[in-house]
């Protein structure tokens, strides 16, 4: 568990999110396509003023008397259900749209609308009409908690819904104004245009609904369940606001630097300084970014200035990265380990111990796996102290250093997880359970399992290893050699096995297909959803798939 004296910013208890619900109606364009209703938010209102949205609002006690009065289907949860009652109550308010039925099953009309007063009492004027609210067509599409940092904050759900023919809606010009009828892609580019103002979640719902060819498709979606549930995390890019939602590659990182949601954290990858991501623990990103690295290999400093820095995985030989290595540790590094032997990972483990000693430190030892015989030429390593499983490094405050400081101990704790590489290591920083995961749990990407010095089946079983490293010391976040932190550390491998047992499906199957094939036919078939310009790279990891196919025999099993 996270030490929350080693958290960078005094913390700030976010405000308890109100309970709203939002209705997005759909219609079918004659000429073609979809679109969705939006309206325009008073530009006095309290919250996101001026804004595009979708009708809707709070959630009344009303709401969940209510329930006798809709027609709606068995399986709806009763939250769900008054959630729904919400969102259909305040379309009708605010556009005037009435999804409702007679008792002989009719739809409500225009006139059954124009005879409702929308800001009178509903249920009354409902059952003096002979009318029920019919959700029965009512889906729910998403739900959405408002960032962590915002003064007012509302949970919501986003149900979908026909729009009910014969029905115009109207705003009521109060909350709501300029109803209009818009393309999911036509809005976002009236967006970009500086026409259309929206905030993020009605952002992020029309990007993912642009997908979806007609307003049918997306209902069929949606009546299998929600198709997300997120709660934003905001942070800064390049100086300005940048939000993300859980499947974004900064979301974990923002989780874990910045749990209450302050807005504090810069995410622009750079490799002039390192980067604080808790009060033991700097990184700096060298500045080798390419379609193998992602933004550059990241070197981690665990400690603080009471204990000094062990350097993790010092990077390529770049002399400039490792010396900003070593001022970054305040000039006290006393150790380095490095997670394997590829050439953007150790070669800088031996440039910043020697950088160590030309500044009149005592030289820190290296300390990792040494290569095995298998490992391509330029990934021959042979550390000063080799670091078996389960192996512990641990810095204690140094009383000459802080004597009147009463410190905290940093201990790393090696894991043994063979598969990228034969003589890979992941690290456990066992106090804040934080686990260091070089190449093998990537940010962004899945590693490439490079035959006969990586194999598959070992990647698979330090899966299982890690999995199970996870559970027994509560982790929850993964710092990997390229990209942002990892949060929900169990489902990011539970993912990440999936997705390799997936791919090798789909291998096994490309070798039936083409018994006598090449690996190069094979890739085309099996990777067919990747790039071709990465089917080169893809072959790699295609080779380790056969092999482990091979040795459990079941390119034999028919499908």
């Amino acid at each position: 568990m996270l030490r929350p004296e080693q958290l960078l910013h005094p913390q700030r208890v976010p405000v308890t999110p109100l309970n709203a619900s939002t209705l997005l109606l759909l219609r079918d364009r004659a000429a073609g396509g979809w679109e969705v209703l939006m309206t325009r938010r008073s530009e006095k209102a309290s919250f996101v003023p001026g804004a595009y949205v979708f009708p809707g609002g709070g959630i009344e006690a009303q709401d969940a008397q209510a329930h006798a009065q809709v027609a709606h289907r068995a399986e709806m949860p009763a939250d769900g259900l008054t959630e729904a009652v919400a969102a259909v109550r305040e379309t009708l308010e605010e556009m005037g749209v009435l999804l409702a039925v007679h008792a002989d099953g009719r739809a409500a009309t225009q006139a059954d609308v124009d005879a409702i007063d929308r800001c009178a009492p509903l249920w009354p004027q409902l059952a003096g009409r002979g009318l029920q609210l019919d959700l029965r067509s009512v889906w729910q599409l998403a739900h959405w908690t408002a960032d962590r940092n915002l003064p007012k904050r509302f949970a919501v759900p986003f149900f979908v819904a026909q729009m009910p023919e014969g029905q115009m809606p109207v705003a009521d010009e109060s909350e709501q104004f300029e109803p209009v009828w818009v393309n999911p892609q036509e809005a976002l580019a009236r967006y970009e245009a500086g026409q259309m103002p929206m905030i993020f979640p009605t952002l992020r719902t029309l990007e993912r609904l642009s997908g979806f060819p007609t307003a049918q498709s997306v209902l069929d979606a949606v009546a299998q369940g929600p198709l997300w549930i997120s709660a934003p995390r905001a942070g800064r890019m390049l100086g300005k606001e940048f939000r993300c939602m859980e499947h974004d590659g900064a979301y974990g990182e923002l989780a874990m630097v910045c749990p209450d949601g302050q807005i504090l954290h810069e995410l622009a990858w750079q490799s002039e300084c390192a980067v604080p991501l808790r009060k033991n623990l700097l990184r700096l990103t060298a500045p080798n970014a390419n379609v193998m690295t992602g933004p550059g290999t990241n070197s981690y400093l665990v400690g603080d200035a009471s204990t000094g820095y062990i350097a993790i995985d010092p990077g390529p030989a770049d002399a400039a990265h490792v010396a900003r290595l070593w001022e970054a540790s305040g000039g006290d590094v006393r150790a380095i380990v490095c997670t394997h032997s590829h050439a953007d990972h150790s070669p800088g483990a031996f440039l910043l111990q020697a950088h160590c000693v030309q500044q009149g430190q005592v030289k820190p030892l290296i300390y990792g796996l040494p290569s095995a015989p298998t490992a391509r030429a330029n990934s021959h390593f042979v550390p000063d102290v080799v670091l078996e499983d389960g192996q512990r490094l641990t810095l204690a405050p140094q009383a000459q250093v802080a004597p009147n400081m009463h410190g905290h101990t940093h201990t790393l704790c090696a894991v043994h997880t063979p598969g990228h590489a034969a003589n890979h290591l992941c690290l456990l920083l066992q106090e804040d359970a934080l686990l260091f995961s070089g190449d093998h749990i990537l940010n962004g990407s899945t590693t490439i399992i490079d035959v006969p010095d990586g194999n598959m089946h070992d990647y698979l079983g330090s899966l299982d290893k890690l999995a199970h490293l996870c559970a027994t010391e509560g982790v929850e976040f993964v710092l990997p050699a390229h990209g942002y932190v990892l949060g929900d550390a169990p489902g990011v491998i539970a993912k990440l096995k999936a997705h390799r047992l997936a791919r090798e499906a789909r291998v096994l199957a490309a070798m039936q297909q083409k018994p006598a094939g090449t690996t190069q036919d094979w890739v085309a078939l099996a990777y067919a959803d990747t790039p071709q310009a990465l089917w080169k790279l893809a072959e790699r990891s295609l080779i380790a798939h056969v092999e482990r196919i091979r040795a459990l025999g079941l390119q034999h099993v028919s499908d």
